[in-house]
């Protein structure tokens, strides 16, 4: 167990994607006051912070992570003044604000990068990562995240600038002391105002490689993250921003391992407090229980008495999580429920992307035109480019394309989901009319009301937070079992991630030897109360059951 308690170490985050969250004024994009319109909602819910996706002016070209003004609110979001009303709603009603803030690079269209690519004796030049050409192409092989060159040619200084995104996102070149100063002070700039933390997107690409050379595998674009001087930057950060203000940091850490994931968060380095990996959401494309379990016991002990991770399975850019990980048809219902237990119930801050609490499911939209994505369709482009057939390549990238959850939060069943009175920016999923907030509301059943369960144990029972972890369910294909154990509490947590019924045997001294299990928390209703230690589990299709081990 981690020796000092803090407040963000118990949180439980709910992300708004507020462009697909409420429309208020009908141009078909939600916006801060549509937040704001249903923050009561979110209250309900028992969440402590309300993780907002970027809202700074932006050309848009990648949904707001490409920023031209990091001073400024977009225009489809709203102003400023809408801005300040939201803060001060979400503080008045005893939650925390926590914004996106994107420090790796910037829109095309900043007046930064406007200047730099000016001429080659700007001031602003080296704020940018430009090189010379090379053999009469690009500087190296390197690839993008969303395009198969990381490179492009401005022909006005015959230079390359380097993107490690879109081409529209230019990265910023955070060995200049003046960038990170700028950057420092815009964090500043936010904090003042009064943000409770900082999701800090793209952060293990700051620090660029030592040389610019060809990479062996061009594909494999680890070489893009975690490059010497990295730490040094969340240091210097740390000391100038985060020290100076009581606020939660998650950095987003693309490529961490328990090797290193443990250096961004252990205490004594003061750089962040926690940190989304992605070794379940990019490396885990459908559902593998072993898999799951190896990540979820190396990372536990990787972090144990050094700092705190986080979990979730879903979020803007991952594809809805009972579709992915879950069964979104006969057990929609129940493997929501135990999704759901898994996040709240394993160590680390859990994370809700909205959506989450009622069971929305992925979208398959009929065609290429009707996605929004902008990496899925310059993969589209890049694949269909090579000869291959537009249907079959469109089938492939369905599945884990982002825009599977970013389609409108579904409030009811009236027109677009009561999302917006015009033309939504992205396409309802088709199945709202049985699945929205309105429904599940009235449905004491409901993934909803189960939800408001699970946070408020996690409220009440520090083990949820602060517990000790041990797998005891071995290599079982299906069964997911294991303890948490803090100050004395035990808790005995068991879930079958099956269409089918298992069963289950806790090893021998699992749960600390005879004694009694008493129910905290089951998704079917007719979960036994009371049972003994020893013994076999017979567990229903994805039945979750939280037990505490008495006696």
């Amino acid at each position: 167990m981690l020796v000092k308690p803090a407040w963000w170490k118990e949180s439980v985050v709910y992300q708004v994607y507020w462009r697909s969250f409420l429309d208020t004024d009908g141009d078909g994009y939600g916006d801060l006051k549509g937040v704001i319109r249903k923050l009561d909602y979110i209250k309900s819910l028992g969440v402590t912070m309300v993780w907002l996706n970027p809202f700074n002016t932006s050309p848009d070209k990648d949904n707001g992570y490409d920023v031209s003004d990091y001073y400024a609110v977009m225009e489809r979001a709203g102003t400023m003044a809408d801005f300040d009303k939201l803060l001060a709603e979400v503080h008045a009603r005893g939650m925390k604000l926590m914004m996106d803030v994107v420090l790796n690079h910037t829109s095309d269209q900043h007046p930064w990068f406007k200047a730099s690519r000016s001429s080659k004796d700007d001031p602003k030049r080296d704020w940018y990562i430009w090189r010379d050409p090379k053999g009469g192409g690009a500087p190296t092989n390197w690839r993008s995240y969303f395009n198969p060159s990381s490179w492009e040619f401005d022909e006005r200084t015959g230079q390359y600038y380097l993107h490690s995104f879109a081409i529209e996102q230019p990265d910023l070149n955070w060995a200049n002391p003046e960038v990170r100063e700028e950057m420092y002070r815009m964090l500043r700039f936010w904090l003042d105002k009064g943000i409770d933390g900082l999701r800090l997107d793209a952060l293990a690409l700051l620090a660029k490689p030592e040389r610019f050379e060809d990479a062996e595998d061009p594909h494999d674009i680890c070489y893009l993250t975690h490059n010497p001087g990295l730490h040094d930057y969340l240091q210097e950060m740390n000391r100038e921003v985060f020290s100076c203000y009581d606020i939660m940091t998650v950095g987003e850490v693309a490529f961490a391992t328990p090797e290193t994931g443990p250096l961004f968060v252990d205490e004594a380095r003061k750089e962040l407090n926690t940190l989304f990996h992605f070794e379940v959401a990019d490396d885990m494309p459908e559902w593998d229980m072993l898999r799951f379990k190896r990540i979820q016991r190396t990372w536990a002990e990787a972090m144990r008495g050094r700092g705190f991770g986080s979990q979730f399975l879903n979020n803007h850019d991952h594809a809805r999580q009972v579709t992915r990980y879950g069964n979104d048809g006969e057990y929609r219902v129940e493997s929501a429920k135990l999704l759901g237990t898994l996040v709240h119930t394993l160590p680390g801050i859990p994370y809700i992307y909205q959506g989450e609490e009622i069971g929305m499911t992925g979208v398959r939209y009929d065609s290429i035109g009707e996605y929004q994505d902008i990496a899925m369709l310059n993969r589209y482009v890049e694949e269909v480019g090579k000869g291959r057939d537009p249907a079959q390549v469109l089938r492939e990238l369905q599945p884990l394309s982002r825009d599977n959850s970013r389609s409108p939060m579904q409030w009811n069943g009236g027109p677009q989901a009561g999302f917006t009175d015009g033309e939504p920016w992205i396409k309802v999923n088709p199945n709202y009319k049985r699945i929205n907030v309105e429904q599940a509301e009235a449905e004491p059943a409901s993934v909803l009301h189960y939800y408001r369960e699970l946070i408020a144990l996690r409220k009440k029972h520090p083990v949820m937070a602060y517990g000790d972890f041990t797998d005891i369910s071995g290599d079982d294909p299906h069964v997911y079992a294991y303890m948490r154990s803090h100050d004395g509490v035990r808790w005995l947590v068991a879930l079958n991630h099956d269409s089918r019924a298992n069963r289950f045997t806790a090893p021998e001294g699992a749960a600390a030897g005879k004694g009694t299990l008493r129910l905290v928390l089951g998704n079917y209703a007719d979960a036994p109360r009371e049972r003994g230690v020893e013994g076999t589990f017979a567990l229903r299709p994805y039945e979750a059951l939280i037990y505490e081990v008495s006696g």
